[in-house]
């Protein structure tokens, strides 16, 4: 059985994209759609950051409000997903890099009544994403330019042209960063597969 063609069809990357033009544009119920479309997306993708679901929900939903409040400055040059993409990679590591701060906080002074540990911030010094989280950190310290692209093509998945489109440069230049990107946070891990 072939899916229907046409406006009635729902779902999929033509539908996603023809919504988010419709968004951008002012439309809200197309607003309001594409953001039910978006969700399950956005939060496994979240999740590839984040080892506790909880976390890749919160960072889905700033992920969405972000697409919301910034749905009228897409113009439609690029496709949307390389767009949402993006936005998705910051409000992750961003998330990554709050659990850090707190769970820095939490390890300093130690009180005099002893809380409960949340495992959500103890979480940040283990796994593996989190490995690759803090050679992230390290790796925009120190060459930030080869960070966009492993998260691009690492991360998110993303196909080279896409990674192309998004970043406005030569294919061979994103090979070479994503090559050079590799090879500096490959020492750096200890328990990334």
């Amino acid at each position: 059985m072939t899916p229907p063609e046409g406006p009635a069809q729902t779902g999929g990357p033509h539908h996603t994209e023809e919504l988010a033009v419709r968004a951008a544009a002012g439309d809200q119920r197309a607003l309001d759609e594409l953001l039910r479309t978006i969700r399950p997306e956005v939060v496994r993708r979240c999740g590839r950051f984040l080892l506790y679901q909880e976390d890749a929900e919160e960072a889905a939903q700033d992920t969405l409000l972000q697409v919301s409040r910034n749905i009228g400055r897409f113009e439609g040059r690029s496709k949307f997903s390389t767009w949402l993409h993006t936005i998705t990679a910051n409000c992750a590591r961003q998330k990554y890099r709050e659990l850090k701060r707190r769970a820095q906080e939490m390890a300093t002074p130690p009180s005099e009544t002893s809380q409960p540990v949340d495992p959500r911030t103890t979480s940040v010094i283990a796994g593996s994403r989190l490995d690759l989280l803090d050679a992230l950190e390290r790796l925009e310290r120190d060459s930030p330019h080869l960070v966009t692209p492993l998260v691009y093509r690492d991360i998110c998945g993303m196909e080279y042209a896409e990674i192309v489109e998004r970043l406005g440069i030569p294919l061979g230049t994103v090979k070479s960063r994503l090559h050079n990107a590799r090879r500096q946070i490959r020492p750096w891990l200890s328990n990334f597969a």
